[in-house]
């Protein structure tokens, strides 16, 4: 019986398998253990693996073998996306609240008894963003947060970790107002990480392990926006 790489804690943030040793069941883990380090979690989005587990259970490493992302370009905006949009009915900033956002996306969703963004990560994710390589974007209603995504910023690359909404399109009207931003910043790709048909609406494709880590090795070499992240006028 196959099983995943085992990660010793204080072992080297470089320490991780090849992809191609990911288990197909279930699909993408590739290792336990470790620990959520900075250098580590960077690491491993550079290689194109994420950490996801549960309250109970070890720190767990994943590769899908495919992979959801999207390509600014292919944004797809409904019609009455636009609409709602055009209405101003959210104000949406970036980095204005980023443990706020992490902390509502780590709700359990209504179907979920749990959820993956554990303490553990909340933390972790958080001084990432004192770093400057993790940031969230915000929607507001009425000056009430209602809405809003986070992720990690590499290169010309940004790995979307989760995102929430309090109300209709309270988190479509930021991810999309962002996307557009990141293009004009030069970003070339978002990681989605696993399918959503929310996400799949959006645009977001699914390509092979092997040609996401192509993107990486391409995209995560090259500078991406390293200034303050706020929307440009």
């Amino acid at each position: 019986m196959l099983r995943p790489y085992w990660i010793p804690h204080n072992a080297s943030p470089h320490d991780f398998p090849p992809l191609e040793e990911a288990l197909e069941h279930p699909d993408g883990l590739l290792a336990v253990g470790g620990d959520l380090t900075p250098n580590r979690i960077i690491m491993a989005y550079r290689l194109g693996i994420f950490p996801w587990y549960n309250d109970n259970e070890p720190i767990l490493w994943w590769s899908p073998n495919q992979r959801l992302v999207l390509f600014p370009d292919e944004l797809k905006v409904s019609r009455s996306l636009r609409k709602t949009i055009r209405q101003g009915k959210f104000t949406v900033t970036m980095d204005q609240n980023f443990r706020a956002v992490i902390q509502a996306c780590a709700e359990p969703r209504r179907e979920q008894d749990g959820t993956w963004i554990t303490k553990e990560m909340q933390e972790a994710y958080c001084l990432l963003h004192d770093y400057g390589f993790a940031h969230s974007v915000e929607s507001w209603y009425e000056g009430r947060l209602v809405g809003g995504l986070y992720g990690i910023a590499l290169g010309k690359v940004f790995f979307g970790e989760s995102m929430f909404s309090l109300m209709s399109d309270a988190s479509k009207v930021p991810f999309a107002h962002f996307v557009r931003q990141l293009e004009c910043w030069g970003y070339e790709l978002i990681d989605c990480q696993v399918h959503t048909q929310h996400l799949e609406s959006l645009g977001a494709e699914k390509i092979p392990r092997q040609e996401y880590r192509a993107l990486l090795d391409r995209l995560c070499e090259t500078a991406g926006h390293t200034g303050v992240w706020e929307f440009m006028p």
